[in-house]
C-alpha cells in the first residue's frame, strides 16, 4: 500500500509541474516516506496565489543535478544524511560555490541532529533554516515554508531591481555614447527591447517645431523628428497627418499629463529635460501585460531619452561646426590658388571611396574624408606670385613651395580634435613618395601614413583630370598611364591597384562634382 500510495503521490506531483504558475519546492532526502508526507501535508499550499510545484531527489548527486536544472527553484528542504555521513551538507556547499545559486532558501531537516550539530552547521553553512524532522509539524513546516517563500520573494524583488537599473544605466550609457540620430533612433530600439523584452517595434520621436515656443504643445504642433517601421518615411511630417485619431488622443493624453500613456500594445511617453518642453516616444509591440517594475523602467528610460536626445543634437552641431570649419579654410586657401573650386570636395570624396576599398574602418574613412581638405593648408604661407604662377617653378621658387607641407603640419599640429589632427598628418605626409624621394622627410613605404598614401593619390588624380593655370585637363588614359607607372614609385602599390578597380567610381565621383 505504501508502493502505491507513493506512486499516486508522483502522478500528482507531474500534474502540478504543469501548473504555469508555481513556486517551486526541491526536497532532498533518501527517504520516499519523507517525500510522500511532506507533499501530503502542503498539497493545499498557496503563497501569493500560486501553489507548489514539488521537484524529488534522494540523493547528494542527484540533489545536485535537480539544482541546476531548477535554478529558479524557491526552496530547497534538505537532509543531511543521504548516501553519506555529509551528503546533505556537500549539497548546500555545491548550491552556494558551485552553482552560484544565492536566492533559493534552503532549510536543513535531519532526524540525526547529533551528525550534523545546529551552531557549527550553521556557522560554516550558507542555511537559511535547520530543522529537526522530529520537532517538524505540518504547522511548523507551513510555517517555515511561509517564512522562507517572503524572503525568497523579497529577495528576488531586489535582484529583479539590480539588474532593472542595470540594464537603465547601460542603456543611458549607450544613448550617450551615440553620436548620430540614427545610431540613437536604432539604439532606443535595442534599449527598450532588452528592458520590455519585446520585439518588433514601430517606433518615432516627436518634438516641437519651434523650440523653445511659449505656445502649448499639442499634436497640432508636434513633428515627426525619425522613425522605424511604419514611420520611417515620415520625418518632418505633422504628426496630424501621419497618426491614426486614437493615436492623437493618445499624444494629447500624454502631453498634458506629461507621463507615459499606455494602450493595448504601444505607449507614449513625455520626455523631457531641463532645457527644453520635452518630446514624445512612441513604441510599439509591447507585451499586453506590463508589471509595476517594468513600468517604473520605462519611466527611468524615458527621464533619460531628452537628455540623451539633446546631447546628440549637441555632439552633432559640434562636428558639423568643425567640418564647416575645415571646408571653409580650404576654400580660403584654395581662392589664393590655381585649384578649381571644387578641389577639396572631389578630393575628400575620392579619399572616402579609396579608404573604405583599402580596408580602412567606416569611421576612419570618415576622419580622412573630413580632413582631406587641409592637405595644402600650408599654403596661406607661400607668396601669390609662386603659388598662381603659370610657368615652371625655378629652382628657389620650388623649395619654397615644398614647405606648404611642413607649414600646414605646424599650423595644425597642436589640435586635440580628431579631423584636425588627420589634416595635420595629411598635410605633412601627402607629398611624400613611397620610393623615399619625397617631401619634406623623405619617408618611404608604410613609414608614410595610410592618410598621406590615400590624400597623395587623390590630390594627384583630380589635379591631373582638371584645368589648371598652368596645365590643361589630361585624358582619363593619359592618368591611368602615368599613376600605374608610378605603382612602387610615387604611390603604394597596392593603391593603384585599389584605384584601377574602382575607376569608374572615381569617375563618378569628378562628373558629380564638375
Amino acid at each position: 500500500m505504501a508502493n502505491e500510495f507513493l506512486f499516486a503521490d508522483d502522478a500528482e506531483d507531474e500534474e502540478v509541474s504543469a501548473h504555469t504558475g508555481t513556486w517551486k519546492v526541491v526536497i532532498v532526502d533518501d527517504e520516499p516516506e519523507v517525500h510522500a508526507v511532506t507533499k501530503l501535508a502542503l498539497s493545499d499550499f498557496t503563497f501569493q496565489g500560486k501553489p507548489l510545484e514539488f521537484i524529488s531527489a534522494y540523493s547528494g548527486a542527484e540533489a545536485q543535478a535537480v539544482i541546476v536544472d531548477h535554478a529558479d527553484a524557491a526552496i530547497v528542504l534538505l537532509d543531511v544524511v543521504m548516501e553519506t555521513d555529509d551528503a546533505g551538507l556537500n549539497v548546500a556547499r555545491y548550491i552556494r560555490d558551485e552553482a552560484k545559486n544565492p536566492h533559493v532558501r534552503i532549510i536543513l531537516r535531519t532526524g540525526q541532529p547529533g551528525q550534523a550539530p545546529e551552531r557549527q552547521v550553521i556557522l560554516n553553512y550558507d542555511l537559511n533554516d535547520y530543522k529537526s524532522k522530529t520537532e517538524l509539524t505540518a504547522q511548523k513546516l507551513f510555517t517555515v515554508i511561509m517564512a522562507s517563500l517572503r524572503s525568497y520573494r523579497d529577495i528576488i524583488s531586489l535582484e529583479q531591481s539590480r539588474l532593472g537599473l542595470e540594464k537603465i544605466i547601460r542603456a543611458s550609457a549607450d544613448l550617450f555614447s551615440v553620436h548620430s540620430m540614427d545610431n540613437f533612433i536604432v539604439g532606443i530600439i535595442q534599449q527598450l527591447t532588452s528592458i520590455l523584452g519585446c520585439a518588433d517595434e514601430a517606433m518615432y520621436i516627436t518634438s516641437s517645431l519651434v523650440a523653445g515656443s511659449t505656445e502649448p504643445e499639442t499634436s497640432n504642433n508636434l513633428t515627426v523628428f525619425a522613425g522605424q517601421g511604419d514611420y520611417e518615411n515620415d520625418a518632418g511630417k505633422a504628426i496630424a497627418s501621419v497618426l491614426k485619431p486614437d493615436l492623437l488622443t493618445a499624444v494629447d493624453e500624454a502631453l498634458n499629463t506629461q507621463s507615459i500613456v499606455y494602450r493595448d500594445n504601444y505607449l507614449v511617453a513625455y520626455c523631457s529635460s531641463k532645457y527644453t518642453e520635452g518630446s514624445l516616444l512612441y513604441v510599439s509591440g509591447i507585451p499586453e501585460q506590463l508589471d509595476n517594475q517594468h513600468k517604473q523602467l520605462i519611466e527611468l528610460f524615458a527621464q533619460n531619452v531628452q537628455i540623451a536626445y539633446e546631447n546628440v543634437q549637441l555632439q552633432c552641431e559640434l562636428e558639423d561646426t568643425q567640418r564647416e570649419i575645415v571646408h571653409r579654410l580650404s576654400e580660403a586657401v584654395e581662392q589664393r590658388s590655381s585649384e578649381t573650386g571644387n578641389h577639396v570636395k572631389r578630393v575628400s570624396a575620392i579619399c572616402f571611396l579609396l579608404a573604405n576599398a583599402y580596408g580602412l574602418s567606416h569611421s576612419e574613412a570618415e576622419i580622412l574624408m573630413h580632413a582631406a581638405p587641409l592637405h595644402d593648408v600650408g599654403k596661406i604661407g607661400i607668396p601669390d606670385y609662386i603659388l598662381n604662377k603659370p610657368d615652371k617653378l625655378v629652382s628657389d621658387e620650388w623649395e619654397i613651395m615644398k614647405t606648404h607641407a611642413a607649414k600646414g603640419f605646424e599650423i595644425l599640429k597642436e589640435s586635440k580634435r580628431p579631423i584636425v589632427k588627420a589634416g595635420a598628418i595629411i598635410a605633412r605626409d601627402h607629398h611624400e613618395r613611397w620610393d623615399g624621394t619625397g617631401y619634406p622627410s623623405g619617408k618611404t613605404g608604410e613609414d608614410i601614413h595610410i592618410y598621406g598614401r590615400i590624400s597623395a593619390l587623390a590630390d594627384v588624380y583630380d589635379a591631373l583630370r582638371h584645368k589648371r593655370c598652368y596645365k590643361e585637363a589630361w585624358t582619363l588614359d593619359k592618368v591611368v598611364e602615368l599613376i600605374q607607372s608610378e605603382s612602387g614609385k610615387h604611390f603604394e602599390p597596392r593603391l593603384v591597384d585599389i584605384f584601377i578597380a574602382h575607376l569608374d567610381e572615381l569617375e563618378h565621383v569628378l562628373a558629380q562634382s564638375p
